[in-house]
């Protein structure tokens, strides 16, 4: 019986990925004047970006349970066995919208095999969870044992990044509108963590260069081993800024292995 690693577009995988692992991907739902665009299929980052820059404004909804139903139903009916790997709810109801359609699907298919997992993670961080139950797939790893490893990197991956303009944060609700015109003007960079699935801040840097190398020196506090972790990088739209700090992770810890990749959401 196989099993298929399913996932939504919040881990910001690669193409590349996705489609040498064969990973079903759920995109989520983004909104621009009231159209309706999925998030890297019918809206790609380069897009969405520059709208961005030039004003307007997008915004993203969650997966909903009928959307969730339908693919379930796929597998379920080729009696497949599941893992969906979910964007944090502490984030996203996104989650919890898995869950009720996972109760639907058994009520009609009551032996089909689906694991939710909330990893309580964010964009490429989230994407490295998806990327290692894949690789353990690709080995021949049991069930069980992808479900107990997804939770182990769930609980143990570190989330640390900095944003350069606060508008965006005001505008998802993350810091009051006072904070971020402050933040402008005194060209203030904040560090943020992903805890218990929620973005909190940790530290504030005045400074685009001082704040990247805030990033790396965090790292070395927080991580183990590095040179032999898988380091992933997120950007929007900067990708000459995250090969920047991917260098200074080489020249300080000689780390081997990269994931990088645009974030395709909007922030608010």
């Amino acid at each position: 019986m196989s099993i298929k690693i399913i996932t939504d577009s919040a881990a910001d995988l690669p193409r590349e990925i996705i489609d040498k692992y064969n990973i079903r991907v759920i995109p989520i739902y983004v909104f621009l004047n009231g159209k309706e665009f999925l998030d890297g299929e019918t809206l790609k980052a380069d897009t969405l970006y520059k709208d961005m820059r030039n004003g307007k404004i997008y915004k993203t909804a969650q997966i909903t349970p009928e959307t969730f139903k339908k693919v379930f139903i796929e597998y379920a009916k080729n009696d497949e066995e599941c893992i969906y790997i979910a964007f944090s709810s502490g984030l996203s109801g996104t989650y919890q919208a898995s869950i009720i359609a996972k109760e639907e699907v058994l009520e009609e298919y009551p032996n089909f095999k689906l694991d939710i997992i909330d990893t309580k993670c964010a964009s490429l961080g989230f994407g490295l969870v998806v990327y290692r139950a894949a690789l353990m797939l690709e080995q021949g790893k049991s069930r069980k044992e992808i479900v107990e490893a997804i939770k182990f990197y769930s609980e143990h991956t570190e989330h640390i990044f900095t944003v350069d303009n606060l508008e965006y944060l005001y505008r998802g609700g993350r810091v009051s509108k006072t904070s971020a015109f402050i933040g402008g003007v005194l060209n203030i960079k904040p560090i943020l963590d992903v805890e218990d699935g929620r973005l909190v801040p940790i530290e504030k840097v005045r400074g685009r260069k001082k704040a990247l190398k805030q990033l790396v020196e965090m790292a070395q506090e927080r991580g183990i081993n590095l040179k032999h972790q898988i380091i992933g990088i997120s950007h929007g739209d900067c990708l000459e800024e995250a090969l920047i700090v991917k260098d200074m992770m080489i020249k300080k810890f000689d780390c081997k292995e990269f994931i990088i990749n645009n974030i395709t959401r909007c922030a608010s």
